[in-house]
């Protein structure tokens, strides 16, 4: 098993998900995770393809379904020295 990388920033964040309900109803969700996706790779100055987004973050996205994401998320965001950035649940 790999050890990780050094985590190098770590920022806290509240993530607006409203623009998820200009979505179709039925694609909501997905694009509440797009959003975040996109909010890390802004904030953190990395690519979207080196975000990846923690199962805690998308089972709180999903946990009213696919038509109903939350309006905000509080989140972690760590940038690591391979540059990968993580998207964590805030506790």
């Amino acid at each position: 098993m790999s050890e990780e990388a050094k985590v190098v920033a770590s920022r806290e964040y509240r993530i607006s998900l409203r623009r998820s309900y200009w979505a179709a109803r039925t694609r909501r969700a997905k694009r509440a995770i797009g959003i975040i996706r996109e909010f890390a790779a802004r904030h953190m100055k990395a690519e979207p393809g080196k975000v990846r987004i923690d199962p805690a973050v998308n089972a709180a996205v999903w946990s009213r379904g696919r038509e109903a994401p939350p309006r905000y998320i509080d989140v972690v965001v760590e940038k690591r020295e391979d540059g990968v950035v993580v998207v964590k649940l805030k506790r």
